[in-house]
């Protein structure tokens, strides 16, 4: 095994030698993102579960409508072509190298099939983000490369199996549609940000899980991920977890919003295929983190955020407006575009104002009091010490 994991800002050198970047795991609006979170916030800010439970009940009160955190969903600003020229972009200029972008969109692969339509991105693979459930909680896979020829029907298998009850699933259909992916060598299989416990099950029963999915499904797995979106603590604790189960290292930048991946991989290879083959066969994988990365990880997930509830009049006509990209059921249970579900057509005067005090905080100067308030200084330099194998 060959890896390695170079910070930009420290080592602007680090580029040297290799032939091109590799920009993985990220969203457009195509991927369909739970609003749980939503209803988590009241959980974990005690402050907040009067404000939230009036709200639900005005909203029921006006509009006969019960919130739905469950059901509902939001899609990330960006189009597939203005996600793949951001992920592009930052490598073409940053780097000075050729660019080779894996858009991996949550069980969707109509972005990098519209995209191959355009010159500029022909050559993309067709990639996904696949939710699999496992026990008490979900894993996310990151599914690269498939075959184009059969890539819809790969699509079709990953939504049925998703869908399956745990308690109804054979035992053996995760092994085969595993190994099927496995048996495809231009396929690349990574663990996606698999020390995140996404679905607060408690940190030592998703570890448990985590452990046990990769001794029986390990074999599968080419890859696990350093995630751009995720704190320095928790990544080293996944090199950590990557050492012991002898896996790759290998980046995932998880971006939803506007700011580009905050890791890449840099490669030799001169077409994806080609850095499958190098992480599959040769099992070599160059992590390169960027300089966004060394910003405080709460202020980051905070932009994340204002990214989601911002508005963009210059995007194209439904990705304009934050109302546009949010999708709740009606009074009948029919999934509807949220500005739809709005008495008069516009959002209520208390959310408004809710939500302009959520971007305030993303604005000078209170944004900058509150990067310096939230510098992690000291974990960046713990976790600054590069790993080679």
């Amino acid at each position: 095994m060959i890896q390695s994991v170079s910070y930009l800002w420290r080592e602007p050198r680090a580029v040297e030698g290799f032939t091109a970047g590799v920009s993985l795991h990220s969203h457009t609006n195509q991927s369909r993102e739970t609003l749980d979170f939503i209803a988590e916030l009241s959980t974990d800010w005690g402050v907040l579960q009067p404000l939230m439970r009036w709200a639900e009940r005005r909203c029921q009160r006006t509009t006969g409508i019960r919130p739905d955190y469950a059901r509902s969903y939001w899609t990330p600003p960006l189009t597939p072509r203005l996600a793949f020229d951001l992920e592009r972009t930052q490598i073409e200029d940053k780097l000075q190298l050729p660019a080779m972008v894996s858009l991996t969109d949550h069980d969707d692969i109509q972005a990098p099939m519209l995209l191959r339509s355009l010159t500029s991105a022909r050559q993309i693979p067709v990639s996904l983000e696949w939710t699999v459930p496992y026990g008490a909680t979900t894993f996310h896979l990151g599914i690269h490369n498939l075959p184009s020829a059969t890539g819809a029907e790969w699509m079709r298998r990953m939504e049925a199996f998703t869908a399956i009850p745990v308690a109804e699933r054979p035992a053996k259909l995760l092994t085969e549609m595993l190994a099927e992916l496995d048996e495809l060598p231009g396929v690349l299989i990574v663990f996606n940000h698999p020390l995140w416990d996404l679905y607060r099950i408690g940190e030592e029963k998703h570890r448990l899980l985590v452990n046990d999915f990769l001794a029986v499904y390990g074999q599968f797995c080419h890859a696990v991920e350093l995630n751009g979106l995720r704190h320095w603590d928790e990544n080293r604790e996944v090199a950590t977890l990557a050492a012991q189960w002898n896996q790759v290292l290998i980046s995932g930048g998880d971006r939803h919003g506007v700011e580009p991946n905050a890791n890449l991989n840099l490669t030799r290879a001169r077409s994806f295929t080609e850095f499958v083959h190098e992480v599959r066969r040769d099992r070599q994988s160059h992590v390169l983190f960027m300089p966004q990365y060394a910003e405080p990880w709460k202020h980051r997930i905070l932009n994340s955020t204002l990214a989601a509830i911002r508005n963009y009049p210059d995007f194209p006509e439904g990705s304009r407006r934050w109302d546009d990209r949010v999708y709740h059921p009606d009074a009948e249970g029919n999934m509807r575009v949220l500005s739809e579900l709005w008495r008069g057509g516009r959002a209520p005067v208390y959310l408004n104002a809710v939500l302009a005090f959520v971007r305030l905080l993303g604005a000078a100067p209170l944004s900058s009091g509150l990067r310096l308030a939230w510098n992690d200084a000291s974990a960046m330099r713990t976790a600054l010490a590069e790993r080679k194998a």
